[in-house]
């Protein structure tokens, strides 16, 4: 019997490029292939143990945002089933491809801090670690989606897919590339 391919929902394959070699450890795709984005795992006990989380995973946990949609995972991952058929539909590449360059585009690079004693205060320019760049990401595409989808007649898949596929592009209508310019434009402010 021929040993058979992992698929994310019994789809998509796995063989995906990470371009950006400073976010190849920290976002994880190749190394855990699951089925389902649910594998139960304690990422969050040890410090930097959520980079090893399967990137899909990351995305259906950051989908499950806001007080009623806490703990419904099994809801964000048909969601994120959804926006995979949605993306594969739209542009005819890999989800898994799309949502990886979404991901490495939306995560900005330089983020400004506070730094000050006896009450003055300035901002300073500072890097942004590898992690904090995936941790960032998710968090603004899974906001830009939420935002978009609130009183509209799009359904939060639909929404997610073209937040998705505008980040991979680099578009500025996804909601994530239009907060890290802005993140970034502060930041060069304050060298």
């Amino acid at each position: 019997m021929a040993t058979q391919d992992i698929l994310l929902f019994g789809k998509w394959s796995f063989d995906v490029e990470v371009s950006d070699p400073s976010l190849s450890d920290y976002i994880c795709v190749k190394s855990k292939k699951v089925y389902l984005p649910h594998t139960a795992g304690r990422y969050a006990a040890k410090r930097f143990r959520k980079a090893q989380c399967p990137v899909v995973e990351r995305l259906v946990n950051a989908m499950m945002f806001h007080g009623r949609n806490c703990g419904k995972k099994v809801q964000a991952m048909k969601i994120i089933e959804h926006t995979l058929d949605l993306i594969h539909l739209a542009t005819d590449l890999n989800p898994l491809q799309v949502v990886v360059d979404a991901i490495i585009n939306s995560g900005p690079r330089e983020d400004s801090t506070r730094i000050g004693t006896a009450g003055v205060v300035r901002r300073q320019a500072v890097d942004v670690s590898p992690l904090r760049r995936v941790n960032s990401a998710l968090y603004l595409i899974s906001t830009g989606a939420r935002q978009s989808a609130f009183r509209s007649i799009k359904t939060i898949a639909e929404c997610l897919a073209d937040e998705l596929i505008n980040a991979s592009k680099g578009s500025s209508n996804s909601y994530a590339i239009r907060k890290k310019d802005e993140t970034e434009r502060v930041a060069k402010a304050n060298r």
